[in-house]
């Protein structure tokens, strides 16, 4: 080939459980901004203790009517300016030492009825009603192909060239996720994929 353009995307970190992938997309999601929306004046509950989650939460109090980050640890990781962000939302509160063990309902009723939360302390597991879970541990690049061939930043994202598609390697072009850690949205990505084709035709035709 005389020019390759590379959009694997990045994946959702999950949490692994089979009740995860039966509900994902009813009642269950991994990003806050595309399904947000749906919640409006809903109890909703985020998991993470990261910058991902502080997001996530801060942008569904503006539709739930209720927020709590479940975090598995004592304190967050997250950057103290966005803990600052989340702790002072009248809407937001958090179980601490948590971890979410299961999800209840089934898609064809409705969905997500509740959850099963794990005090890792106590070692005690509590069913709680909840509309919606979002997961914000982070995304994953799908690069790992590229390790050693093309420069990747340290979380494993294609580096570009500023206000480029281009790569470490002239007519290799990445577009959408996978160079991308920051927006992650199907109308930036189908932007990058239009600055690639460009790119990629331009390259070709010297």
């Amino acid at each position: 080939s005389h020019s390759i353009i590379i959009s694997t995307g990045a994946s959702a970190k999950l949490l692994g459980l089979e009740s995860e992938k039966k509900l994902m997309g009813y009642g269950v999601s991994a990003c806050a901004t595309c399904d947000g929306f749906f919640f409006k004046e809903k109890k909703v509950f985020v998991v993470g203790g990261g910058d991902s989650a502080m997001e996530e939460a801060m942008f569904l109090s503006k539709f739930a009517s209720s927020v709590t980050i479940i975090h598995r640890k004592d304190s967050f990781r997250a950057s103290k300016i966005m803990q600052d962000k989340a702790m002072n939302n009248n809407k937001i509160d958090v179980l601490w030492n948590s971890t979410v063990v299961d999800m209840i309902g089934n898609p064809e009723d409705g969905g997500l009825k509740s959850i099963d939360v794990k005090n890792e302390q106590s070692k005690k597991t509590s069913n709680i009603p909840c509309d919606g879970l979002f997961l914000g541990i982070g995304h994953t690049p799908n690069s790992k192909i590229f390790v050693g061939q093309l420069d990747l930043d340290k979380s494993g994202y294609i580096v570009t060239d500023e206000r480029s598609s281009k790569t470490s390697i002239d007519g290799v072009f990445a577009a959408g996720d996978i160079m991308d850690p920051t927006y992650r949205q199907a109308i930036t990505a189908a932007g990058t994929g239009c600055m690639a084709a460009l790119d990629a035709e331009r390259f070709l035709d010297h």
